[in-house]
């Protein structure tokens, strides 16, 4: 098995050897929902991509606030982009599918319209693609993080001194990895299309894709961290991420059906108490935001996980009480 600390690193992102190989096709699905203030920017940065051989989806999820038009306009301008426009909202999962079912890219990109593409993003990755083994499912790398009007707070992995710390990136078989932590910058991932097919897409039943494809990818494929910054990913109160946990947010109830999965998927006793950290963790959010029947359902899977500490029924209790 890989040492789950490899990276691919800078320097061989501009190495003259680079495969010979035709330069394979990449699908960008570029999923909008009210993302008009950021849009012109985000498909701006999908022009700007020094990488030639793109197909390029765009699709809307019932956006209210003006999107359709700006996206109808880029897909006048550039008669090659494919455009779905949703009539109702369906989520992102299920919008997501729509497109890569209808795609033909060996490689693929989900990017939201809130997040911008560095113009080196695609070429990069590729070409990490082509110096990988075939069973690495997903490459993904390093980010801006940058303010609703689009000033740099941070990044993702890189340190900006000593004393802040980042989430340290891992590659090979990291299938621990992804249960007991979080490292993976979302919008910064690109997929071999071979892994997605493998898992049918993304689950149309969740809220949000990550996790979800996290733990089913890492199962069979290897992850890959390129060590570059391909991607600005915005940080403002619309964005998915930041309605996790809210009173009747949907998050954490799809967060408790991939740990169910991921329970099941679980091979060894050193992966199950991977799992038990996560699931101690997302206990403890549960209860710190008032979910208790969210509480009780993780605290199940985490007796089911055989790693429950003594500390961990006082949270059991917790969430035996009415918390709303």
């Amino acid at each position: 098995m890989p040492d789950s600390s490899v990276l691919v690193p800078r320097a061989t992102l501009n190495s003259a050897s680079a495969s010979a190989a035709p330069a394979p096709l990449v699908t960008i699905v570029a999923l909008c929902h009210n993302h008009a203030p950021f849009l012109r920017e985000a498909l701006d940065s999908i022009l700007a991509q020094t990488y030639p051989h793109l197909e390029v989806w765009l699709v809307d999820d019932a956006s209210t606030d003006g999107s359709p038009a700006i996206l109808q306009e880029y897909a006048a301008q550039n008669p090659a982009w494919h455009l779905l426009l949703l009539p109702e909202n369906v989520g992102n999962c299920r919008a997501f599918n729509q497109a890569f079912r209808q795609s033909r890219g060996e490689f693929v990109i989900d990017f939201a319209t809130d997040d911008v593409l560095l113009p080196a993003r695609v070429a990069q990755q590729v070409q990490a693609f082509q110096s990988a083994p075939t069973e690495v499912g997903m490459v993904y790398s390093d980010a801006e993080l940058i303010t609703e009007d689009g000033k740099l707070i941070g990044y993702h992995h890189q340190q900006l001194d000593a004393t802040n710390r980042r989430p340290t990136p891992a590659s090979g078989w990291v299938f621990a990895e992804v249960l007991r932590r979080y490292f993976i910058s979302t919008p910064t991932m690109m997929m071999r299309r071979a892994c997605l097919e493998a898992l049918g897409g993304y689950d149309e039943t969740l809220t949000y894709e990550d996790f979800d494809f996290w733990v089913r990818a890492s199962r069979d494929w290897q992850f890959l961290y390129l060590d570059a910054v391909t991607t600005r990913k915005r940080k403002h109160p619309r964005s998915m991420s930041a309605k996790a946990y809210r009173r009747h947010d949907p998050f954490l109830a799809s967060t408790i059906r991939v740990c169910d999965k991921a329970l099941d998927l679980c091979r060894t006793s050193a992966e199950r108490e991977a799992l038990a950290v996560r699931l101690r963790w997302e206990l403890r959010q549960a209860l710190r935001h008032r979910h208790a029947a969210q509480g009780r359902e993780l605290y199940a899977l985490l007796g089911l996980s055989g790693h429950r500490r003594p500390f961990d029924r006082l949270l059991g209790l917790l969430a035996r009480l009415p918390l709303g």
